[in-house]
């Protein structure tokens, strides 16, 4: 018919159902995004943590081994106090040796090596070892009394407990 116009739905029109399946797909689409977002972020702290707990570990293996370095200059460090106690006054090679003394300990103390404070303290068998006991009438029971060698702390780890005389 000539006169009829047929209703013809439009390029840009679509249907209920069209509608209701494009919504649906954008709520996957939504959903699966949220779902990347959350994983991404998971990893990213993952990531993070892992960083944070090499880091550590290194700094702790790094402190181990120059510990290790460092326990082993303490002969020497005892080796210069004894020829500093021993030296004659007025001696230019002796105040030589007590400077290389100082800026050796100098060195350790920057390190973060320091003396364990042991006489006149009660002992700690986690810091002190105990080679004597003594009776002694000034002091009580169980205080350290001398130290026989010193010890030393690196970052508050015992490098070499202090080796201490004890009242009985």
């Amino acid at each position: 018919m000539p006169g009829k116009k047929t209703s013809k739905p439009s390029d840009h029109e679509i249907s209920a159902e069209e509608l209701e399946s494009l919504t649906s797909q954008l709520a996957e689409a939504e959903t699966k995004k949220q779902e990347y977002i959350d994983a991404l972020l998971r990893e990213r702290a993952d990531f993070t943590n892992f960083r944070r707990r090499v880091e550590s570990e290194k700094s702790q293996m790094w402190d181990q081994a120059s510990g290790e370095t460092f326990k082993k200059l303490l002969p020497v460090l005892d080796d210069l106090e004894r020829a500093i106690a021993n030296r004659q006054a007025g001696n230019a090679w002796a105040d030589g040796i007590e400077m290389i003394y100082r800026k050796f300990k100098s060195i350790l103390e920057k390190e973060g090596i320091v003396p364990i404070e042991a006489i006149g303290q009660p002992f700690d068998p986690n810091l002190h070892e105990a080679i004597m006991q003594e009776e002694s009438e000034e002091h009580e029971s169980g205080i350290v009394i001398a130290v026989l060698q010193q010890g030393y702390l690196h970052k508050e780890r015992v490098l070499r407990p202090a080796m201490v005389k004890v009242a009985a």
